[in-house]
């Protein structure tokens, strides 16, 4: 007679580790399509990149969890501009307006301009991954200084810009531009990010 399969054995902050299913749990539980909330709910505590009037500008917006807790941040009287090329398929608060569209080519006219003076640019955007890291690394230093050129644009006066980068042999140089043009920068590295991520934010505050 057959004995029962032994249980996979699930590792802290593994793929599908035990520490990922709880806030993945959680995140579905409290509203959000993904446990990638929680990222930037620790950066917004310890921060302070937003508050309530804000205006948000969302790169990278799906699947819309960064989205729906910003707008719960500034409030009915502040708002959220969010862009992907993915759909933002959740339903979102009425100071939501997010787009299906590609960044670097546009095929809404005026949409960055309701963003002009915004108080926070922020993008999670990662990406696709090869599994080689300086590849990897390369390419998430290009969206990072895509994103860093749309807050230079669009953040207003001693506004704020959140980037997540992936560490690599660019990350200084992208580094060394953000604070040229930001009054404080920081590094930081969220407690609910997978321990294995090579993913870092920069957190910028006070825009030139």
């Amino acid at each position: 007679m057959r004995g029962k399969p032994k249980p996979k054995k699930k590792g802290k902050g593994g793929k599908g580790g035990q520490w990922a299913d709880h806030l993945t749990e959680k995140a579905k539980s409290q509203g959000y399509p993904a446990r990638s909330v929680y990222k930037l709910e620790e950066i917004q505590n310890k921060f302070r990149v937003m508050k309530k009037g804000d205006t948000v500008l969302d790169l990278g917006c799906a699947p819309g969890s960064w989205t729906l807790y910003a707008a719960k941040q500034v409030g009915d009287r502040g708002g959220v501009l969010g862009i992907d090329l993915k759909a933002v398929e959740i339903k979102l608060p009425a100071n939501v307006t997010t787009i299906q569209d590609n960044i670097l080519a546009l095929e809404a006219p005026g949409f960055l301009e309701q963003a002009d003076g915004c108080h926070l640019v922020m993008s999670d955007m990662a990406p696709a991954t090869t599994g080689r890291k300086d590849v990897d690394a390369l390419r998430s230093f290009e969206l990072c200084r895509m994103a860093l050129d749309v807050a230079l644009k669009r953040v207003g006066p001693k506004g704020n810009f959140v980037c997540k980068i992936f560490q690599g042999n660019e990350f200084k140089a992208f580094e060394k531009e953000v604070k040229a043009a930001f009054r404080e920068c920081k590094i930081f590295k969220p407690e609910s990010c997978r321990k294995q991520s090579k993913e870092i934010y920069i957190i910028a505050k006070g825009k030139l």
